[in-house]
């Protein structure tokens, strides 16, 4: 490919509106071009690259007998009703009507339509295990587009799902999964991505991972262990706390005029946040119930968490003066009729807090739950902290860290083939559903992600695994005879055997032309000068700066073609 053909264009200034390194580059670089929020066109650049990663993720699932087939984007909402998903997940699935004004929707993930396509195929428990696996475009009408491709509306998408007849088939070919996808991050060369537990959220099932890329700009928060290799989804991390328990007093309500947060609390009462009980208010989507969530006074309700507990979708509360909650003030003693209360674990074995007294400019002090509350129930609702206590270990090391999601696996167990009424029969004749389990990974988001691990100030630096082009050649003074007839015999040589070359032989300044080279971000590239050729040499390096070599002309094509078949190699790829 000649840069002059390339149908892109790179830029020197960032575009507005960038708000991570990855998107920057991917804009000025000629990548990507945004069509409307969260909806973009790939260039042909970006268009080789996301087409390797999908050559990578094709061989690790078929390298664990995954058979490729292929859903459709738009389907009947039908399908959905039956699973349930139609009513119970919000706007992000787009709902339309077909000219005959039947509901349809568009895919944002293929659970319904994976059950749909094999329960009158598979209904014998001989024709099981199995896995389908697709790459196909998803929408999810997402209302916080971020980063480029990191985070769309429309996207590319492999999702797998495997069919098993028990759980302990599931979870050997779970851990299956589990490494493939290793083995996939590992050559598409980001073994940086760790797998973390998760929570399995609108997909259901009781057990599953998502695989991260730590990094600063990462949207998700990551808690691990400095002493042992615990990881896991904020979201889905426990919190363990330690503290004073403090001693057991008498309950004395006391005058606090203005005392609205915690922190004010703290300072009037000259007391740690630790012995303090504060109030999380929500409200039920469907009844407008309130819910009032109690927990120590330093921590975070972890809304996922609470979430799960409640089996409700919830959003913060309008508190009103018909509702009886007293904003500011609000304490377990007191409540109005009806109103649901939460006891986050944090509050458990605790003698003395201060909490709200639900009258306005009043706190007790010296609150004792069991003593004021009797027999309550105490569930984690809490986000997990720095200095928190690992669940693996015991020992106070968790920390947090940010990460983008990658990918992720899930079982899913019956929740789809039951609602879907998809059954086989068994051994011993009686019919069951199948137990599902299913995997993911975004490509694009992938491809950005790499972008966002591997670059400087200057473009991106792409594994050769993925990358557009494994060479490209820059021609200075392509004007020069001896320069195009070079570099014409090297692209010629370099192509025929199998190496993906990027041949810029352009009319512009070297600082152009090294400009735009970093901006393409090939693992190597070749100058061909006069200066190099007076002397006899080409001169070869490594876009990440790794090798830097001046060859004889003669030795060039071989030492380029051996550099490349190694390194992708290296990666479990060939030419």
């Amino acid at each position: 490919m000649l840069v002059r053909n390339l149908v892109s264009k790179r830029y020197k200034e960032t575009p507005a509106d960038c708000q991570i390194a990855s998107q920057a580059l991917m804009m000025r670089g000629g990548y990507i071009k945004p069509v409307g929020n969260g909806i973009f066109t790939l260039f042909p650049v970006t268009k080789r690259i996301t087409t390797k990663i999908e050559r990578i993720i094709r061989e690790e699932m078929d390298r664990i007998g995954g058979q490729e087939v292929l859903f459709p984007v738009a389907m009947p909402a039908s399908l959905w009703k039956e699973s349930g998903r139609f009513d119970s997940i919000g706007s992000e699935l787009l709902r339309f009507q077909d000219r005959s004004g039947s509901d349809m929707v568009l895919g944002m993930t293929h659970e319904e339509a994976s059950v749909h396509f094999v329960r009158d195929v598979a209904d014998s428990y001989t024709q099981y295990p199995f896995m389908i696996y697709q790459i196909q475009t998803k929408f999810r009408d997402e209302p916080r587009c971020r980063g480029g491709l990191i985070r769309v509306r429309e996207f590319t998408m492999k999702d797998a799902y495997s069919f098993h007849t028990s759980q302990e088939d599931l979870e050997k070919y779970y851990m299956e999964c589990y490494e493939a996808y290793n083995r996939i991050y590992a050559r598409a060369g980001v073994p940086e991505v760790v797998a973390v537990a998760s929570d399995s959220g609108m997909m259901g099932g009781k057990v599953s991972h998502e695989y991260m890329l730590l990094t600063p700009v990462g949207e998700d928060t990551i808690v691990l262990c400095r002493e042992c290799d615990y990881r896991a989804n904020m979201e889905a991390a426990p919190c363990i706390v330690h503290g004073d328990a403090g001693e057991v007093a008498d309950l004395q309500k006391v005058p606090t005029p203005g005392v609205k947060t915690i922190e004010d609390l703290c300072a009037f009462l000259k007391i740690p946040a630790t012995a303090t009980c504060k109030a999380v208010v929500y409200q039920e989507n469907l009844t407008d119930k309130y819910v009032v969530a109690f927990l120590r006074g330093d921590l975070d309700i972890n809304e996922t968490k609470l979430r799960n507990y409640l089996k409700a979708e919830i959003h913060p509360a309008e508190i009103t003066a018909e509702c009886g909650l007293n904003a500011g003030f609000i304490g377990p003693k007191g409540l109005p009729e009806g109103v649901r209360v939460v006891y986050d674990a944090s509050l458990k074995g605790i003698n003395w807090v201060a909490t709200g007294a639900n009258e306005a400019d009043m706190h007790y002090v010296g609150f004792n739950i069991p003593r004021e509350m009797g027999d309550v129930e105490y569930v984690d609702v809490a986000k997990a902290y720095d200095g928190g206590i690992c669940p693996v270990c015991g020992k106070k090391s968790i920390y947090t860290s940010r990460g983008i999601e990658v990918g992720n696996i899930f079982q899913l167990g019956t929740k789809y083939t039951e609602s879907m009424g998809m059954t086989y029969v068994d051994a011993d004749g009686t019919m069951k559903n199948p137990i599902m389990g299913c995997y993911g990974i975004g490509v694009g988001r992938l491809a950005a992600s790499v972008c966002e691990a591997h670059r400087d100030d200057y473009g991106p630096i792409w594994p050769i695994s993925i990358a557009p082009w494994h060479v490209q050649i820059c021609s200075l003074r392509s004007d020069n005879e001896e320069v195009a007839a070079t570099s014409k015999r090297i692209y010629d040589e370099l192509t025929k055997r199998g190496v993906e070359v990027l041949w810029d032989d352009r009319s512009v300044s070297a600082g152009v032309m090294f400009s735009d080279a970093d901006l393409f971000g090939v693992p190597v590239r070749v100058v061909v000068s006069p200066k190099g050729l007076k002397n006899g040499t080409i001169e070869i390096s490594a876009r990440d700066k790794s090798m830097q070599e001046k060859k004889p002309v003669d030795e060039a094509v071989d030492f380029v073609y051996n550099y490349v078949v190694d390194a992708l190699a290296k990666l479990e790829c060939r030419l």
